[in-house]
């Protein structure tokens, strides 16, 4: 059919032509999708806002105030969700795979050139800047619902600035991160262990991402600005309720500076943190950059070679799922890890990762691709719990915020990193996944090399 069977009018039909007719089926299928999508996210809302405060007030954490962190991170993840949908849309589905590739790789560049430099300051920062937590917390959502809207802007106009915004955005959103892992020891009930807190921290982000992302679907039918305009509006709650957590947040008294350094000795001004936490600091560096690997690596050659002949937009939603679903075991099993080694747990993490990627470049298939998706979610969340509860048991408390906020700039930016080298490979999977199980075996090594000291 030519243009003119798109614009010509129909004389029979004051409502227009048979074209008027085929936009508004387009637009119609469009508002029912959205609609279905909007009705299935309010019934998960309600539903999981119900189980999520109540998990978030108990056991003291309403009255110290920790429960009000958790809600701002459902929050935060569900907007992060909105912002991934939406950009996924744009920068990724959109376009050719040679194309995506592209993009995608100036958008990791831009974040891993600043973010590498900033990164062994911001530690520091947040170190002599304790009295700002709040603040600092929220400016990281302020400046994200502003960049929203910015990109929503973009998207319509096909503006060159998207580029930069959403680079800011994920800077913004890794600084949310450390300023919030500063924040928890703060807000600790009497008798809640930490990897409890964090555990309870994840799984918000858990029930967050999942009602947003069949929102943020639902509305990219209509168009690719629609979940940034409401981010914007979660982002800007989000600064609100980093505004109105307690005050002891920025509390910093009896707080010192952390180094993370094998042995006991001080360091210049900072506190080593010791040998147990540093080898489980490698092990989840390894671990990280391998989820930041899969992102990409993962997303680009599904496109390239969907698995079992499935569509590759159907094979990528598989292994988000797997990934998804892995993550949450990890965050329900993560509570156990006070009764275990977790410093083992997390070397048993990663070398169980190194098997199942060597075993995905052997056997490459939607039953392996699957696996290693759900092995990298699990091992991710319970290698970051253990991690936890490692440095709750040997690190003293009047460190663990600055321990907590090092630690998490240098895991970010292990994401990062991984990310690059999954966008870097040529997308062939034996290569790649190969690759990435020597990476994981070396990262083993590295991180076993670490003597802890005797408790």
């Amino acid at each position: 059919m030519g243009l003119d069977g798109w614009v010509r009018p129909d004389p029979h039909s004051p409502q227009g032509g048979p074209g008027t007719s085929r936009v508004r089926r387009v637009a119609g299928g469009s508002a029912r999708a959205a609609r279905a999508a909007a009705a299935s996210t309010s019934r998960a809302a309600r539903t999981g806002t119900a189980r999520l405060r109540r998990a978030a007030s108990a056991e003291g954490a309403g009255q110290s105030g920790l429960s009000r962190l958790i809600e701002l991170n459902a929050v935060n993840a569900a907007a992060d969700v909105l912002v991934v949908v939406a950009l996924a849309d744009t920068l990724f589905f959109s376009v050719a795979t040679s194309e995506a590739r592209g993009r995608v790789a100036l958008y990791l560049v831009m974040t891993m050139a600043p973010f590498a430099v900033v990164a062994p300051v911001i530690g520091p920062f947040l170190d002599r800047f304790r009295h700002g937590r709040r603040w600092a917390i929220g400016t990281t959502t302020a400046v994200r619902a502003f960049l929203c809207w910015v990109m929503a802007g973009a998207v319509l106009a096909e503006a060159v600035w998207l580029y930069p915004a959403a680079f800011g955005c994920l800077v913004a959103s890794k600084a949310f991160a450390v300023t919030r892992a500063a924040a928890v020891p703060r807000l600790l009930p009497d008798g809640v262990e930490l990897v409890t807190a964090n555990s309870r921290l994840s799984m918000a982000a858990v029930i967050g991402a999942a009602v947003a992302a069949p929102l943020g679907v639902g509305l990219a039918v209509i168009g690719s600005d629609w979940p940034l305009r409401i981010a914007f509006l979660a982002y800007a709650g989000a600064t609100v309720q980093a505004i109105l957590l307690p005050a002891r947040v920025d509390s910093a008294a009896g707080e010192d500076e952390a180094s993370l350094k094998e042995g006991r000795a001080a360091s210049g001004r900072a506190y080593r943190v010791g040998g147990t936490v540093v080898r489980a600091l490698r092990a989840n560096t390894a671990l990280r950059a391998f989820s930041g690997f899969l992102t990409f690596f993962l997303a680009f050659v599904l496109r390239e070679e969907p698995v079992a002949g499935l569509d590759d937009t159907v094979a990528i939603a598989l292994v988000a799922v797997a990934a998804w679903l892995g993550s949450t075991v990890g965050t329900t099993l993560g509570a156990t890890t006070r009764a275990r080694s977790p410093d083992r747990t997390v070397l048993a993490l990663l070398a169980m990762s190194a098997a199942i990627a060597a075993l995905t470049a052997v056997l490459w298939g939607l039953v392996t691709v699957i696996l290693v998706a759900l092995a990298a979610g699990f091992s991710q969340q319970l290698g970051r719990l253990s991690l936890d509860a490692v440095v709750q048991r040997d690190v003293p408390e009047h460190v663990r915020a600055s321990a907590f906020a090092r630690s998490d700039t240098l895991l970010q930016l292990a994401w990062v990193l991984g990310g690059g080298l999954g966008i870097a490979l040529p997308l062939v999977p034996p290569l790649g996944m190969g690759i990435a199980a020597v990476a994981l075996v070396g990262g083993l090594i590295v991180a076993q090399r670490v003597r802890p000291e005797p408790r």
